[in-house]
């Protein structure tokens, strides 16, 4: 599913969830012949988005790709201000907000592997010497 459109459909979700019409104060797009397009709105309860998109490597077939960048904002039924950002192209799409879950930190490298890393560190492989 086309990560742009899952937002479209999450904040769908939010403005129907007041169960009652939201009017669109603001509105601008511009969808041009080449594939690139900018969407801009922004409804009478303070939600905004904000998207372009372009096409990459037009006309070369199984290079040709979507690069996509947005924003949005609203406010959380809790009255938390949420900012959501993202950008999505042929590897895939990241998002990035403060309200996002972090990963947890790696674990530390064990001692053996990390003995052995400063090792491989202070010994570079100096290649075969001649052979005679």
């Amino acid at each position: 599913m086309n990560p742009h459109l899952i937002i479209l459909l999450s904040l769908a979700a939010v403005i129907s969830a007041a169960n009652e019409p939201i009017a669109i104060v603001k509105q601008e797009q511009d969808i041009s012949p080449d594939g690139s397009y900018f969407l801009k709105w922004e409804s009478a309860n303070g939600i905004t988005f904000e998207e372009q998109g372009v096409q990459k490597n037009s006309g070369q077939k199984d290079k040709e790709a979507e690069e996509v960048h947005g924003k949005a904002s609203w406010t959380a039924p809790d009255g938390q201000k949420i900012n959501l950002g993202w950008q999505a192209d042929e590897n895939g799409a990241v998002f990035q907000g403060a309200h996002l879950p972090t990963p947890p930190p790696p674990p530390a490298i064990p001692p053996a592997i990390q003995r052995a890393l400063d090792w491989i560190a202070t010994h570079p492989y100096q290649g075969e010497k001649n052979k005679v």
